[in-house]
């Protein structure tokens, strides 16, 4: 029986990720084949003067999953960020996302290349079809949020997977863990009381890093945040994955646009002019819709 992506994800981590949106990501089966690596490719193509990072699968700090299928990093995203913002031949930059997020560890540190790039070039993050959970974390870095029709955003907050041992091994043993007497929140029994506020403080304290992130990225305050993203009048209830309209009328995006519109306005605004404005878009100029398959087939 081949292992999938599911049962690669490690015990006890914290994830922010949609579980109900990455079950055709999480039910992969791993590459056996060494020659069937996805390795190498580039991180971004630029069109144009525009850089198409695309931003997708289950997000990782620097894992397998990039080798094995081109899924985004946080190391790779800002490096990219990183090169985009020396890149002199880059005015603007497009995230086209779609993933349902990830790993909570290692971040940070991508969001804030996001955010960094954002003070220096226009980013435009495109939810292209989906950026919940840690991808939206990225998303709301940008200097604009576009959603297209029927795409969906949101999911924030963390969750973890968590287990103990009830019955012996398969060898006849019954396994048990043990921590050093000083270092207990090493490896928190889900069983115990003590170990399930360990494991829901370490939720926490990311779900209020996540939320932070969120309020800065979107310029909302902390507390209407939490109202906003709330499905009823309890701000624990949020969680939700959200419409294009939806997610606008809630803060979490700025416009709903088609992904050929989308760039028909950034080429507009940033590229240089052509002689034939129709061949250089997205939506109908090979060149440029060559580049951009390019892009989104790399990491």
């Amino acid at each position: 029986m081949k292992s999938t992506v599911a049962g690669l994800l490690q015990p006890q981590a914290v994830m922010a990720l949609c579980d109900s949106l990455a079950g055709p990501l999480l039910a992969q089966p791993v590459p056996s084949d060494p020659a069937a690596l996805a390795g190498g490719a580039e991180r971004y193509a630029v069109a144009r003067g525009v850089a198409v990072v695309p931003v997708r699968g289950i997000l990782s700090a620097n894992s397998g999953f990039a080798d094995w299928f081109g899924w985004a990093t946080y190391h790779g995203l800002a490096e990219t960020c990183a090169q985009i913002a020396a890149a002199e031949d880059v005015a603007a930059v497009v995230l086209e996302l779609d993933s349902p997020g990830g790993y909570v560890t290692g971040i940070q540190a991508a969001a804030e290349a996001i955010a960094t790039l954002a003070t220096l070039k226009p980013v435009t993050a495109l939810i292209n079809p989906l950026a919940a959970s840690a991808a939206y974390w990225l998303a709301c870095q940008a200097s604009e949020v576009v959603m297209t029709p029927g795409a969906s955003a949101g999911s924030i907050g963390t969750a973890l997977m968590t287990g103990s041992y009830v019955q012996p091994g398969g060898n006849g043993m019954q396994m048990v863990e043990m921590a050093s007497s000083h270092a207990r929140a090493k490896r928190p029994d889900a069983t115990s009381e003590a170990g399930r506020a360990e494991l829901q403080r370490s939720l926490d304290v990311a779900e209020a890093d996540f939320h932070a992130a969120v309020a800065s990225g979107r310029g909302i305050a902390v507390a209407d945040l939490l109202a906003a993203l709330s499905v009823t009048e309890d701000p624990r209830d949020g969680g939700a994955v959200f419409g294009p309209a939806e997610a606008v009328a809630r803060g979490l995006a700025d416009r709903i646009e088609t992904r050929a519109a989308c760039y028909d306005r950034i080429f507009a605004a940033h590229a240089p002019q052509v002689r034939n404005p129709s061949r250089a878009s997205l939506g109908g100029g090979y060149a440029a819709r060559a580049a951009a398959a390019q892009a989104l087939a790399s990491l």
